[in-house]
């Protein structure tokens, strides 16, 4: 049997052979299939509606783009595809490919990241905590509605699992909540959520 490593591919190369195919992402060089599917999808939609909600009734000046990519400054050939992003309006004046491209460039434009959990489950609890974390991004949620992450993570036995990362002097602190548990958000102190609002049907 022989073993075919995966193609690498630069950032630059990456945006123009999949920036506009939302299934994709980059890390380290290595296309990453994001395997969305119809309950992943409705489920990243559903998050996308809460926020945008309390953006609205609290006033921020956020927005939540449609699609959106990440460019780690650190990292040359990696681009992050968020499942949701909310970004600060004020910041996008200094983000120096938004008015071209999607892409954010300077963590401190990112107010909010949320992942809905695939079988690549192991980049979500563990390579993006840490992406994440390095751009100084307040909040990060990981929904894994279907219980896929390792145990480690989510505990024994496997259950659908909201985690909120909360950015605390360069290092998230992470909080579990399970069906039925309300959901809490400093960034978003009037979110009344909880994790059965959001399952698919």
């Amino acid at each position: 049997m022989t073993y075919t490593p995966p193609k690498i591919l630069s950032f630059d190369k990456f945006i123009t052979e999949y920036g506009d195919n939302t299934r994709y992402e980059l890390i380290d060089g290595e296309l990453r299939d994001m395997e969305p599917t119809g309950p992943h999808e409705a489920v990243a939609g559903n998050i996308a509606g809460r926020i945008y909600v309390e953006i609205f009734h609290s006033n921020f000046n956020w927005i939540v783009p449609k699609t959106c990519l990440i460019k780690p400054p650190a990292a040359e050939a990696t681009a992050l595809r968020p499942d949701v992003i909310v970004l600060d309006k004020e910041q996008l004046a200094n983000e120096p490919l938004w008015q071209k491209e999607p892409i954010i460039c300077n963590g401190n434009t990112i107010k909010l990241v949320a992942e809905v959990v695939s079988t690549n489950w192991q980049d979500d609890y563990a390579r993006k905590v840490e992406e994440y974390a390095f751009l100084d991004i307040p909040e990060y949620w990981i929904i894994d509605f279907r219980g896929l992450g390792g145990l480690q993570f989510i505990g024994n036995p496997k259950q659908p699992t909201f985690t909120i990362c909360r950015l605390v002097n360069g290092v998230y602190e992470q909080r579990q909540y399970r069906l039925g548990d309300p959901i809490s958000s400093y960034l978003l102190p009037n979110l009344r959520l909880k994790l059965d609002d959001i399952m698919p049907t």
